[in-house]
């Protein structure tokens, strides 16, 4: 029976990988890998010759297409990201929906991930925990102050000539006296796991100490406040108000009753019903 395997890889240091990892992907009939010239350097280095096609974000829907054909016709493939598990901030999710819904069987073969790397190391509460990913460029105080009295520990990716920016975000919306940790470069000869305040760190990048180099894991502290009594959250109140109401009026009201501006309130009821229709 032909199968999607999900395979994690290293992120860094090229021991990071499972003996099954090595045995499937020497033994399927091809490999899906974000970048092939990448994922083709770290395949010779164990010593597996493989058949490597690409996917990623721009070719994505074309190739998952081509890809469950391929399957359904018998063959077995596996999904690489250039570093740790896919999907994470990758591409592949539109490949393993179509798996799915064409019956082919996906199966994951864990192993490397730096958001779980991260977490162990960060000396936060790991109970729960909320990953943004890379946050938008346009947007990003909106989405930060959403999550701000979120009680778990955040989690996000930033590359290396914005995490200055985020800093800054992140001090402005939650405070610089939050403790934060920021991991760079994990697994890698130059790592680094630095706790502190959110306004210690941003020195530290200040002054080069972390370098604004390699790869970034940034985590926050959860919000230690708690709700007054009868306060409503943004969702809590589009939710009501849109079971009632049409989404502009609900936006609207709840802007209103919130003390927000309208347009923020009415791109969340977007997001809530689309996020309702796939339900």
């Amino acid at each position: 029976m032909s199968k999607l395997y999900i395979v994690a890889t290293p992120i860094g240091n090229l021991k990071d990988i499972s003996t099954r990892a090595l045995e499937t992907l020497a033994a399927v009939d091809l490999i899906a890998a974000e970048d092939t010239r990448h994922s083709k350097r770290m395949l010779n280095h164990y010593g597996i010759e493989q058949t490597l096609v690409a996917l990623h974000d721009h070719n994505e829907t074309h190739q998952s297409d081509v890809l469950v054909a391929r399957m359904l016709a018998g063959e077995t493939v596996a999904l690489v990201s250039d570093a740790g598990t896919p999907l994470i901030s990758d591409p592949g999710y539109r490949l393993v929906r179509a798996a799915q819904a064409a019956g082919v069987r996906v199966e994951p073969v864990p192993g490397a991930s730096a958001v779980t790397a991260a977490l162990s190391v960060s000396g936060l509460p790991t109970d729960q925990f909320l990953f943004l990913g890379f946050l938008p460029v346009k947007g990003r105080q909106t989405k930060i102050n959403e999550v701000c009295r979120y009680p778990g520990t955040l989690i996000m990716y930033e590359a290396p000539h914005r995490i200055k920016a985020l800093l800054d975000t992140l001090i402005l919306q939650l405070g610089g006296e939050r403790q934060a940790v920021i991991c760079r470069e994990l697994t890698k000869l130059y790592e680094q796991v630095v706790p502190g305040s959110l306004d210690s760190l941003r020195e530290c990048i200040g002054a080069g100490e972390i370098p604004c180099k390699g790869e970034f894991v940034v985590l926050v502290a959860g919000s230690d406040s708690h709700p007054e009594v009868g306060e409503v959250s943004l969702d809590d109140c589009l939710s009501a108000l849109m079971s009632e109401l049409p989404i502009s009026k609900a936006a609207e009201l709840a802007s209103s009753m919130l003390g927000l501006k309208r347009n923020q309130a009415y791109k969340r009821a977007l997001a809530i019903k689309s996020e309702r229709e796939k339900l």
